[in-house]
């Protein structure tokens, strides 16, 4: 008899979902400081970007899942959820070990990134409130 569960495969998330910056915003009582935070982090994405690479090309494990992280978490603040996802299969091919797996993660991380940052100038950040 067939299952009628979900699959373990869980749906493709918005490449950024402005719920996420309104509801920065409202809990900090300040949109403006929430599409602050947008724009540096379309600014720091470069930056950020290549030193997840750094790490990950070295064999950093600790530096590698600090960058990890501080990616997953700010991408998940600003709304970027595609690019939160990618860094968390990231984190747990670090908590498994498998640099290998890691490594071939770069490439999408960089095309999510990328995405997201133009998303983020596009949509948000360039906007004037």
């Amino acid at each position: 008899m067939a299952s009628s569960a979900p699959t373990a495969f869980p749906a493709t998330p918005p490449l950024v979902d402005p719920a996420a910056l309104q509801d920065l915003g409202a809990q900090l009582d300040s949109p403006a400081v929430a599409k602050g935070f947008a724009r540096d982090y379309t600014r720091m994405w470069d930056q950020r970007y290549q030193t997840l690479a750094s790490a990950l090309e070295r064999g950093d494990l600790a530096g590698s899942m600090d960058a990890v992280l501080s990616l997953k978490t700010s991408s998940a603040m600003v709304g970027g959820l595609r690019l939160a996802q990618l860094a968390g299969e990231l984190e747990s091919a670090l908590r498994a070990g498998d640099m290998g797996h890691a490594l071939a993660l770069l490439r999408d991380v960089a095309e999510r990134g990328g995405e997201t940052v133009d998303e983020l100038q596009f949509s948000y950040v360039l906007w004037e409130s």
